[in-house]
């Protein structure tokens, strides 16, 4: 994480907690904490700048956080992740606590904040929400009315984008439970190898994917992709899909999770969209992946590209 200077603080923020099942709604402070921490040094020569932090959010206010019945599965505001310290600081200036530097801080929305991943560079990014989250595990995140991150990530990771992934290929990924470092939710904005994308293309054209979420899990479209050179491949779950405007982690746990009585916990999901010679697609690959699969993982690190 970066020391930065920091400008006007934006006021601590509460968001009304939704809960669908009992009806009531309480009020959460947001805070936040990452899994790869911000790099320490300053930006290097020709990286962009992205101005001084917390960035005051545009209006139009926060979706709704998970409500207090939760926050043994999705995590308290009170807890203590280096991660969720960052997002704090973004969100309503509450410095982290020593050693912990200050992050900095790229983008800070009303729910969502985008910081450095580590090591830092311009195609290794994080965006984490504003909201307390644990990870994937959080059954809120499955909810309607959660904030939709998967596409949040998308829209500053693109070409044009606010915080654009500088790589031929571009990828986004979460991982599971068990396999990651921090405990914020984060989505990794990272690059991704020419290879996986071609890979990703043939299998298209072979007609190994889904194209319809309720196909996602079938035998069928399973298939291996190879990691960086000496990784070995492994097998995931492959789904096609035109956008990302569907809850993807609504659409994981009631076409594979549940169907097939895997724990949410365990998953990894990784997005990887669709690139040809003349830029994006229009198309978005799904891949999902947990260690019950033959060859399966429960890591995104497989695919994306940090260094």
């Amino acid at each position: 994480m970066n020391d930065h200077k920091k400008s006007n603080a934006m006021p601590r923020r509460q968001f009304v907690a939704f809960s669908g099942a009992i009806g009531a709604a309480t009020l959460l402070t947001g805070t936040g904490a990452t899994e790869s921490a911000a790099a320490t040094t300053d930006p290097g020569p020709g990286e962009p700048t992205y101005g001084s932090c917390p960035t005051p959010p545009p209006g139009g206010g926060a979706n709704p956080c998970p409500p207090a019945q939760m926050q043994p599965l999705c995590g308290k505001p009170t807890d203590d992740d280096p991660l969720w310290h960052d997002v704090r600081y973004c969100t309503n200036g509450t410095v982290p606590p020593p050693p912990q530097p200050k992050p900095d801080c790229l983008r800070a929305t009303p729910n969502y904040v985008v910081l450095h991943g580590k090591p830092e560079n311009q195609h290794n990014y994080l965006l984490l929400p504003s909201c307390r989250i644990t990870g994937i595990e959080c059954p809120f995140l499955e909810n309607p009315a959660s904030a939709n991150y998967w596409n949040d990530a998308w829209q500053n990771a693109r070409s044009g984008g606010s915080v654009p992934v500088q790589y031929a290929d571009i990828g986004l990924g979460i991982n599971s439970q068990d396999a990651r470092h921090f405990h914020q939710l984060h989505i990794h904005m990272a690059g991704v190898r020419p290879s996986t994308q071609r890979r990703l293309q043939e299998l298209e054209s072979m007609g190994r994917m889904a194209t319809q979420p309720a196909h996602w899990a079938d035998p069928a479209n399973q298939a291996s992709v190879s990691g960086p050179p000496g990784a070995g491949d492994r097998t995931y779950r492959i789904l096609r899909l035109p956008n990302l405007t569907q809850n993807l982690f609504a659409l994981l746990s009631s076409n594979v999770v549940v169907p097939n009585g895997l724990n949410m916990a365990h998953q990894t999901l990784i997005v990887v969209p669709k690139m040809t010679a003349t830029g994006f697609a229009n198309a978005f690959y799904v891949l999902n992946s947990d260690t019950s699969l033959h060859g399966g993982t429960s890591t995104c690190d497989y695919l994306l590209v940090y260094k």
